[in-house]
């Protein structure tokens, strides 16, 4: 049934060898079942429907890639997303998160449409990609100040906007020795370094007495408190078209990457360089965004954690179906879940940060026109607080800045349209 299923005789490889890639893939992403329902209890969602809904989301998605794609790719609720989800939709702009929740939805139903009718390679080719490494990047720095924020390390100021916390108490040395651990195990390419330095840092703030252990094993909590509670209507309001616009271009572009470098990783391309059944894997993604709203969650996206599986031999379906398994298996883990402080996480937000921040070395630093809207994107996530702030404001600079530098070429209609909508958003919807 397994060689029915995925092909694994025509891949090269084994259900053993399956079985240590979904293991492994699974154990360097495992820490988004704490880190995301510490992101969006913040916004007063409840953390064990949350955790549940996180859980759920990972199995639905990554069970439709494996069964249905046939890669050996695993989805969960996105990094980035979740805090753009958080702190700025609902932090910032003073929305609700049922309201988030349906932007969510409406944003993966948009994805679904791309991805039949094909409009996908149109809309990923068209942008530069000096736009796209400054809004990973952006993205980054947007972590990064949220981890910092969350350890106490970043505090308001009201002279300089932002100035040092205390760094000699016992919650931000805790938080510099998991984030030095991190980084450290991962250099040394230990699988889980992630998971690995969230459970040392909480196991320390234990033995310290700074938390309560509740057990171990439990019944899963209900996860009727955001089931299915998306406010569709009222994320159909014209203010919110520039949050589904970041929700969903973020994750077209986070999947896609993810997609064409895991396959070039473990040399699943074509003669062409073409990825196969690239149509299969971006609609499981749609569905997982879609299925991850329904649940209780912010976007559910293609984790580029999975090459660690890819490199430990995994090349079909069946490690998919593996990591789905092990999230599932989770849901019977939310006592651990709901002790681990945001001191604890937190290092985890900012060892991703620094490998979002790594698309910079990419950007032409010789072309001002390229190289000024990247840093522009990148710069005002973070300041403003703001995925989408970053992202239309990077799209204005680089449409006019060419015009300007008679860079025509340069200048596509799609990119032109983009940055026009959004000078639009800034003086109609913004001023009202």
């Amino acid at each position: 049934m397994l060689e029915r299923l995925f092909q694994l005789q025509a891949h090269g490889t084994t259900v053993r060898k399956e079985v240590v890639a979904g293991i492994t893939t699974f154990l360097t992403m495992a820490y988004i079942i704490v880190v995301n329902p510490s992101i969006l209890s913040s916004t007063g969602m409840d953390f064990g429907a949350v955790f549940v809904a996180t859980c759920l989301a990972a199995v639905i998605g990554t069970l439709i890639m494996g069964l249905w794609a046939n890669y050996p790719i695993a989805l969960a609720p996105g990094m980035g997303l979740n805090a753009f989800f958080s702190f700025t939709v609902v932090g910032s702009m003073g929305y609700s998160w049922q309201v988030a929740l349906g932007a969510v939805f409406i944003s993966g139903f948009l994805f679904f449409l791309l991805s039949i009718f094909k409009v996908r390679e149109w809309i990923i080719n068209s942008i530069p990609l000096s736009l796209r490494f400054g809004i990973s990047a952006g993205i980054g720095f947007f972590l990064a100040l949220i981890a910092l924020k969350n350890a106490g390390i970043v505090v308001d100021h009201p002279a300089t906007l932002v100035g040092l916390g205390e760094v000699k108490v016992a919650e931000s040395l805790l938080f510099f020795g998991g984030f030095l651990l991190i980084c450290a195990l991962s250099f040394r390419q230990v699988t889980g370094a992630v998971m690995i330095g969230i459970i040392a840092v909480t196991g320390a703030a234990m033995a310290l007495g700074m938390v309560e252990y509740k057990g171990f094993v439990s019944a899963p909590p209900s996860l009727a408190p955001t089931f299915m509670q998306l406010d569709l209507a009222g994320a159909l309001n014209i203010g919110m078209i520039s949050v589904i616009f970041a929700f969903l271009f973020v994750d077209l572009f986070d999947t896609s990457g993810t997609l064409i470098g895991a396959a070039q990783r473990g040399g699943l391309l074509d003669k062409d360089g073409k990825l196969p059944r690239l149509g299969r894997a971006l609609m499981s993604d749609s569905v997982a965004t879609m299925s991850g709203a329904a649940l209780g969650t912010s976007t559910t996206t293609s984790y580029i954690e999975s090459t660690a599986g890819i490199s430990a031999g995994g090349r079909t379906g069946l490690t998919a179906v593996v990591v789905a398994a092990l999230f599932l298996a989770c849901l019977l883990l939310s006592p651990i879940a709901s002790i681990i402080p945001a001191y604890a996480t937190a290092p985890a937000l900012l060892y991703v940060a620094v490998l979002m921040a790594s698309g910079l070395k990419l950007i032409d630093w010789d072309d001002v026109t390229d190289a000024a809207p990247a840093v522009v994107t990148a710069l005002m996530m973070p300041l403003t607080f703001s995925i989408a702030n970053g992202i239309a404001l990077g799209f204005i600079t680089y449409a006019i800045l060419k015009a300007l530098s008679g860079r025509w070429a340069d200048l596509n209609v799609s990119v032109v349209i983009i940055a026009v909508v959004f000078v639009l958003k800034f003086i109609f919807l913004d001023a009202a």
